[in-house]
């Protein structure tokens, strides 16, 4: 008899249909059905459960469920809304997903490098003006969180000649990257950063990580890119600082809320580019492969992949 997994997820009947087309040809020795559809027996008998923002009350009334595959990678509201639960959490953890990220990094970067929204100023002016462009290695970009998505941004900034350096929470070590970790590295990497990116999971410690204080280390006329969370920035102190022209631009594509409203300043400030949270999409084709291996060595090992630690929230 085939193994039930259940996909857990509050998402629109097209995006479910769309995962379950990828999921059921990766999992063909389990059957896929959603939370809904389970059966009493079929409930008292799972053991792990494929979640995209669930409902808790599903993965609660699973008494016998030992561990979650998230299908994203960040995992702090699924974490957060299941604290005191014996179940494990294990994130996606996709290369496809770290290399798209790594993409977007250069590609927001080269934006910045390339002095983009001057010159889309300049156009709306009808302004026809040049400006010195510095070599890549005279730029330094800053890279907070390094891990499988920081240190693979590193790596390709490094091959375009910029340099690189990172901070992460304990150290690491990446080759052509000046690495630090600490509070006092945090403040070296950003007193050194033209360019500064934010690829840090969202935790308890990181919450306001870039604040009025911390913004203020960056150089004059440095920029930002957060790709992470949006809580990790303090929007009030990032538009302060942008205003008084400390700062130059920022790149946002996450934020507090979600879609961003309609009210939000960030919308027609003019020194930031919005974007709708598309820096790295899942992609559901190589996800569900990483989901279906994951799961597979469980059913035949019964070892639960690497979980994500409660108390640091990743």
């Amino acid at each position: 008899m085939k193994t039930v997994i259940p996909l857990i997820a509050q998402l629109s009947e097209a995006e479910t249909a769309a995962w379950l087309a990828a999921l059921k040809p990766a999992l063909p020795d389990c059957t896929l059905v959603l939370a809904a559809d389970l059966t009493v027996a079929q409930r008292a008998t799972v053991e792990v459960a494929i979640a995209a923002n669930p409902d808790l009350a599903d993965l609660l009334a699973l008494p016998r469920l030992q561990w979650v595959q998230s299908l994203w990678a960040g995992v702090e509201r699924l974490v957060a809304e299941t604290a005191g639960a014996e179940f494990a959490v294990v994130k996606m953890s996709d290369p496809q997903l770290a290399a798209t990220m790594a993409e977007a990094v250069l590609a927001w970067t080269l934006y910045l490098h390339r002095d983009m929204p001057r010159y889309q100023t300049q156009q709306r002016a009808q302004i026809w003006r040049q400006h010195f462009l510095p070599l890549p290695s005279q730029r330094t970009i800053g890279l907070l969180g390094l891990g499988d998505l920081g240190t693979q941004a590193a790596e390709k900034l490094v091959q375009q000649g910029f340099t690189v350096c990172g901070w992460s929470r304990t150290p690491r070590m990446i080759a052509g990257v000046e690495t630090f970790s600490g509070e006092a590295g945090l403040n070296e990497v950003l007193q050194q950063s033209q360019i500064v990116v934010c690829l840090l999971p969202l935790t308890k410690t990181t919450h306001h990580r870039l604040n009025h204080q911390t913004l203020a280390l960056l150089p004059p006329g440095a920029s930002l890119i957060n790709l992470a969370r949006g809580a990790i920035v303090d929007t009030d102190a990032l538009i302060k600082h942008l205003d008084c022209g400390h700062l130059s631009h920022a790149v946002l594509d996450v934020f507090d809320t979600e879609p961003l409203p309609p009210h939000s300043p960030l919308w027609h400030h003019p020194q930031i580019t919005v974007l709708p949270h598309i820096a790295a999409p899942t992609n559901k084709q190589t996800a569900a492969l990483v989901a279906a291996d994951n799961i597979n060595q469980f059913l035949s090992s019964g070892e639960i992949p690497p979980r994500v630690d409660r108390n640091l929230g990743y």
